[in-house]
C-alpha cells in the first residue's frame, strides 16, 4: 500500500471503548481494502506525527495527504474515507452539529476516556 495514499489512524489499543471501535473500522476497511493504516500509539514512532505519546492519548489523530487531523476533524477525515460511514460524516460535519460534537468530544468524551486511561495505567502500575 502506498504510504501517500494511505489514511493513517492514530488510536489507543489498550483504551478498551477506543480499541473496540477503532478495529470495528479496521475490520470494515480490510474487508474493502480501503487505503487505511491504523497504528497503535503504543507500539508506533510518534516522531512521524509530531506528538508526545501523552497528547496521542488524549484524542484520535488522523494523518492524511501530509495533514494532521485531531478529535471531530480526525473523525470525519476517517469516516469520509470509507463508504459505509460517508454519511456520518456528511451530518456530523455540518456546522452546528460539528461545533456541538467538538464541544462534546474535546469537553466532556475525550477527557473522560483518558482519565479513565490514566486510571488504568495507575491501577496496572500498582500491580508491577
Amino acid at each position: 500500500m502506498d504510504q501517500t495514499q494511505t489514511t493513517r489512524v492514530l488510536f489507543n489499543a489498550q483504551c478498551p471503548v477506543c480499541n473496540h471501535e477503532i478495529r470495528q473500522y479496521e475490520r470494515y476497511a480490510n474487508r474493502h481494502a480501503l487505503p487505511l493504516r491504523f497504528e497503535d500509539l503504543n507500539t508506533e514512532d510518534l516522531a512521524i506525527w509530531g506528538l508526545t505519546r501523552d497528547q496521542a492519548a488524549r484524542r484520535l489523530y488522523v494523518l492524511k495527504d501530509g495533514a494532521l487531523y485531531g478529535g471531530v476533524d480526525g473523525f470525519l477525515v476517517l469516516w469520509q474515507d470509507m463508504p459505509r460511514y460517508r454519511w456520518l460524516a456528511r451530518i456530523v460535519g455540518l456546522p452546528g452539529i460539528r461545533w456541538l460534537a467538538s464541544v462534546l468530544y474535546d469537553h466532556a468524551l475525550a477527557p473522560l476516556i483518558y482519565r479513565w486511561h490514566l486510571a488504568r495505567l495507575r491501577k496496572q502500575n500498582l500491580k508491577a
